[in-house]
C-alpha cells in the first residue's frame, strides 16, 4: 500500500503531517489576528460607520455558515488535502487583496471570500486531523491544534498593534506581512500532509463487486468477502443522518450556552462587578494561561477513556461561572468564574474533535461533509448565544440572563449524557452485522 492510499503509513509521517497542520493553524491565525485588529481601523479610516464595521466583521461568519455543507461535500469529492491547500491559498489572497482595497464594497467582497475559504478550510482541516492524528491520540491532536490557534490569535492582535504604532498606521505594510505569514505553511502542508484515502475507499467498493475467475466452463462470478458489509451500508448511512443531526444540535447547545457572554464579559466586569480596566485585563491574562494548560490535559484525558466526562466539563464550567458571577461580583469571584468558563472551553475542543472523528467514521467517504454539519451547529450557537444573552439582559436584567444560562447548561448536560448513551446503542447493531 502506498502513502497515497494510507496517510497513516508510519508514526514519523503522521507526526510530520500533524506538525504541518498545527503550524498552518498557528500561522493562519497569527495572520488573521493581525487582520482582525487592523481591518476595523482601516474600515473606519475609509469612512464606514460603527454599524457597517460590525456587519463587515461578521460577514465572513455568515457566508461560512451558508457554504459549509456544500464545501464539505466539495472537500470529500475533490480530496481533503487539495481542499485544504486551496483554502490556504485563497485565505492568503485575502490579506493581499486588502492591500489594494480602497472602497467599502471591496472590503465586503473580500470578507465574503474569507467566509468561503473558511467554509472550505474548516471541514477539510478537521477531517485531516481525524485521518492523520493517530487513533489513540485524536483528542490530543485537536487540543494542540486549537491551543496553537488561541496563542496565535492573541499574538497576532498584539503584533498588529505594535506594527501600526511603529509604521504610523501603514496598513498596506501590515496587510502584506499578514499575507506572507498566511502563505508560509503552504509548502509544508503540500510536502508533509498525505493525501486522504480516496483511493482505498474506491478499492473497497471495487472489491465488493463479484470477481471473475477463469475456468473451463467460462468465467465464474465469485462474491468478494467484503460484500456483506457493503450490503448493509445504506441502512447504516440512513441511521447516521439522525446521529449527525443529534450531535449538530448538541454542538449548537454547548457552544451557544458557552458563548452567551462573548463580548459582554468586559461590560459585566466593569459595570456589574465594578472592576477597572487593569483588573479586567488581569482576568483575561489568567484565563489565557488556563486555556493553554487545560487543552492538552483534557485532550490526554479524552484519549484515555474520559471523553464523556471531558465533554461535560464545558457545561459544568458554564453553570459554575454563572452562579459565581451572581454570588461574588468582585475580582476574586470573577477570576474564579472566568477561569472555570475557560477551563471548560479548553476541555470542549479536544473532546468535540474526537467526537466528530468518531461520528464521521460511520461513513469515511463523507467525513468532511459530516464534520461540516457538526461545525455548522457550533457556528450557529456562537452567533445565537450572545444575541440571546443581550436580549435577556436588556429586557429582564442580568440575574435572569445568568439564570437562563444555568438552566440551558443543565439541559445541555442531560442531552450530552443521553447522546453518549444512545450512540453506544446505535453502534451495537452495526458491530453485530460486521461479525
Amino acid at each position: 500500500m502506498t502513502a497515497e492510499q494510507s496517510p497513516q503509513s508510519s508514526p514519523p509521517a503522521r507526526n510530520l503531517a500533524m506538525l504541518a497542520i498545527v503550524a498552518e493553524g498557528f500561522l493562519s491565525r497569527l495572520s488573521f489576528g493581525i487582520i482582525s485588529l487592523a481591518l476595523p481601523l482601516y474600515a473606519h479610516r475609509l469612512g464606514l460607520s460603527l454599524f457597517e464595521i460590525g456587519m463587515l466583521m461578521t460577514l465572513n461568519q455568515a457566508v461560512a455558515m451558508a457554504l459549509k455543507p456544500v464545501m464539505g461535500w466539495v472537500a470529500d469529492r475533490v480530496g481533503l488535502k487539495r481542499s485544504f491547500t486551496a483554502a490556504i491559498f485563497f485565505r492568503s489572497l485575502i490579506a493581499l487583496c486588502l492591500v489594494v482595497a480602497q472602497s467599502p464594497w471591496q472590503l465586503y467582497g473580500i470578507k465574503s471570500i474569507h467566509g468561503a475559504s473558511k467554509a472550505l478550510r474548516d471541514p477539510a482541516a478537521n477531517a485531516l486531523i481525524a485521518e492523520q492524528g493517530g487513533k489513540k491520540a485524536i483528542a490530543s491532536a485537536f487540543a494542540w491544534y486549537h491551543t496553537a490557534k488561541i496563542v496565535a490569535g492573541s499574538m497576532g492582535k498584539a503584533l498588529a498593534g505594535i506594527l501600526l504604532t511603529l509604521t504610523a498606521s501603514n496598513f498596506s505594510l501590515v496587510f502584506n506581512i499578514a499575507f506572507l505569514l498566511s502563505l508560509l505553511p503552504l509548502y509544508s502542508v503540500a510536502r508533509y500532509v498525505k493525501s486522504d484515502r480516496r483511493s482505498s475507499h474506491k478499492s473497497i467498493h471495487d472489491a465488493a463487486r463479484p470477481a471473475r475467475v477463469g475456468s473451463k466452463a467460462g468465467p465464474v462470478s465469485v462474491p468478494a468477502k467484503v460484500a456483506p458489509s457493503n450490503m448493509i451500508e445504506p441502512s447504516v448511512s440512513a441511521s447516521s443522518k439522525g446521529v449527525i443531526l443529534s450531535f449538530s444540535i448538541l454542538s449548537f447547545a454547548i457552544n451557544g450556552t458557552a458563548e452567551m457572554l462573548r463580548g459582554l464579559f468586559p461590560i459585566l466586569a466593569t459595570e456589574y462587578a465594578g472592576l477597572n480596566e487593569a483588573e479586567t485585563g488581569l482576568i483575561y491574562t489568567a484565563s489565557t494561561v488556563i486555556v493553554l494548560v487545560s487543552g492538552p490535559i483534557f485532550g490526554w484525558l479524552s484519549d484515555h477513556g474520559r471523553q464523556e466526562l471531558v465533554l461535560l466539563v464545558r457545561s459544568l464550567g458554564n453553570i459554575l461561572s454563572s452562579i459565581v458571577y451572581i454570588l461574588a461580583p468582585d475580582l476574586a469571584g470573577f477570576m474564579v468564574g472566568k477561569l472555570a468558563d475557560d477551563a471548560g472551553k479548553g476541555a470542549f475542543r479536544p473532546a468535540w474533535g474526537a467526537l466528530m472523528t468518531h461520528v464521521s467514521s460511520f461513513d469515511p467517504r463523507r467525513r468532511a461533509q459530516t464534520m461540516s454539519w457538526m461545525l455548522l451547529g457550533e457556528d450557529a450557537g456562537a452567533i445565537a448565544g450572545p444575541v440571546l444573552a443581550g436580549l435577556l439582559w436588556s429586557t429582564w436584567g442580568l440575574p435572569v440572563m445568568l439564570g437562563v444560562r444555568v438552566l440551558l447548561a443543565i439541559a445541555t448536560e442531560a442531552y450530552t449524557i443521553y447522546l453518549s448513551r444512545s450512540i453506544a446503542a446505535f453502534e451495537r447493531p452495526k458491530a453485530a452485522s460486521n461479525r
